[in-house]
């Protein structure tokens, strides 16, 4: 009897020592042109009701100065995969299309490719929106042979297993590419069906089905979560969600379900994808050692129509001034909430200031891992926000900010530098209007006093104009942000916007 019970005392021993060393599976939510104001954890007054991604908070560290790299979608994306800010390399501003080529060196670390070689399973579903090869020497629809294989397709980029469509819900070619091969091949051109919109009209597989994108998707991001819980590697999940962008798509239950607008119900679709996976976690046995990271790429976007939920007392931009593609806060401050149920006995909310971008240096760093100096060039860890121990790893202290017209700001302490006199995208004044014209060149911000980037104080501090101007020439010329050795941007240097420099 003694015998039994010591032999059983020392499985369940090892076990727990067992459990306590393996590695946190990693799974990274990514939602697309989802408001900071969209998210009931941020805006207890909004009118949407994200229960789910609530509950990830509760659970968990909610960021609250947390932001993009860039307030469009392609150089959020190429920021969290490479640790490194968009604009170094040939993408100088706005995004990708269906039909593009890699943005992403075949030769550079990703996060995927990172974690591969520390054990991980890895695999994204989702919309990629960083290029790829598509079978043909040409890009363009009528040249494209969809029966061959995708050259550097994710797989390419550190990726076991891949699902993706290319680019946007909006973008042709409308096809899944699975493992660098379509699923069924496109062949009909869709220009747009009754009760949905798609804005760019182009090639369509017969196995899309554009309101279905959201569920295909849940559903195979719950396959590779079920598949590889029961194995003995850990797995990284990227899961970048083509919702709630355009076209606006709720469907079944979720039709009407907020009682804001379609948006609303779409944001409540993204939420369900939230309880899904954590359910499919639990259900695995595996929810309590995996590190769940939710964020936006972007803030909201004006054509899911800005007016039909500030009509309703809903703001998705919150108390922050712009939409997606502007350089000021709502083109990129964002929700960003991680969840490890293991390692987080209690929810916290962070002030500590984050990028995108930081999410390779915090996985280096749970892995134990010193990264060369080009990899990940402008990432710095958040681990100990996560963990509540110290590190000997460099927090960030300063922030670079760049709108969808390629231009930038510097965010240092509660100090904003604003390098152009508009918006920087698509929001109000426009870089051509007859009011940026008239205003000054430059826009600098208090952002303790000013959250709503109101009051342009640059003709009052000087000091921190020539300060914050000198630091973010210095992080952009020498190729990081982070210490290292200098590293060199790619395309043709465009840094006109710094000529304020000792002025």
């Amino acid at each position: 009897m003694k015998k039994s019970l010591l032999f059983s005392t020392l499985i369940c021993l090892t076990f727990s020592i067992k459990s306590f060393a393996q590695k946190p599976n990693i799974i990274y939510i990514l939602a697309d042109d989802l408001g900071i104001g969209d998210v009931s954890a941020y805006n207890p007054e909004g009118k949407i009701q994200t229960t789910n991604i609530d509950k990830l908070a509760q659970n968990g560290v909610k960021f609250t100065d947390a932001h993009t790299t860039s307030a469009v979608c392609t150089p959020t994306r190429y920021g969290i995969m490479t640790g490194r800010y968009n604009w170094r390399t040939t993408l100088k501003k706005g995004v990708l299309h269906g039909y593009d080529t890699p943005l992403i060196d075949p030769k550079r670390e990703t996060v995927a490719s990172f974690l591969q070689k520390q054990g991980y399973k890895t695999g994204v579903v989702g919309k990629w929106h960083l290029g790829w090869t598509w079978g043909n020497i040409e890009a363009g629809e009528k040249k494209v042979d969809f029966t061959k294989e995708i050259k550097n397709s994710p797989n390419t980029n550190g990726f076991d297993y891949s699902f993706c469509i290319p680019a946007s819900l909006d973008m042709p070619p409308y096809a899944y590419v699975e493992n660098g091969f379509c699923t069924a091949i496109p062949k009909d051109t869709c220009i747009g069906r009754k009760g949905i919109e798609l804005f760019r009209a182009g090639i369509i597989a017969p196995d899309f089905q554009p309101e279905e994108v959201l569920g295909k998707f849940t559903e195979k991001a719950l396959n590779f979560i079920n598949q590889n819980s029961k194995k003995e590697k850990p797995f990284f999940l990227y899961f970048p969600l083509a919702a709630p962008h355009t076209p606006i798509l709720p469907i079944g239950k979720f039709v009407g379900k907020s009682n804001v607008s379609p948006y609303a119900d779409f944001v409540l679709m993204v939420d369900d994808v939230v309880k899904q996976v954590v359910e499919t976690l639990k259900k695995n046995g595996v929810y309590e050692n995996t590190i769940i990271v939710f964020a936006s790429d972007n803030g909201f976007a004006n054509p899911a129509d800005l007016q039909a939920q500030l009509s309703k007392g809903h703001n998705p931009s919150m108390i922050y001034r712009g939409l997606k593609t502007d350089i000021f806060e709502g083109g990129h401050h964002v929700p960003f909430i991680v969840s490890w149920k293991k390692n987080i006995q209690s929810p916290k909310v962070s002030k500590q200031l984050v990028c995108t971008t930081d999410f390779f240096q915090t996985i280096a760093e749970l892995n134990n891992k010193k990264l060369n100096d080009n990899i990940a060039e402008d990432s710095f860890s958040f681990l100990s926000e996560i963990t509540g121990k110290k590190t000997t790893f460099e927090a960030r202290k300063s922030g670079i900010h760049h709108s969808s017209d390629g231009f930038f700001a510097i965010r240092k302490d509660n100090w904003k530098l604003i390098m152009c006199s508009h918006s920087g995208g698509n929001g109000k004044p426009k870089e051509i209007s007859q009011e940026a014209k008239t205003l000054p060149p430059i826009q600098l911000y208090d952002l303790s006093t000013d959250i709503g980037e109101t009051q342009n104080v640059y003709a009052q501090h000087p000091e921190i104009v020539k300060e914050l101007t000198a630091l973010l020439t210095k992080q952009i010329q020498d190729g990081r942000s982070t210490k290292g050795k200098n590293q060199t941007n790619e395309g043709p240097a465009y840094w006109s916007q710094l000529t304020w420099l000792g002025k």
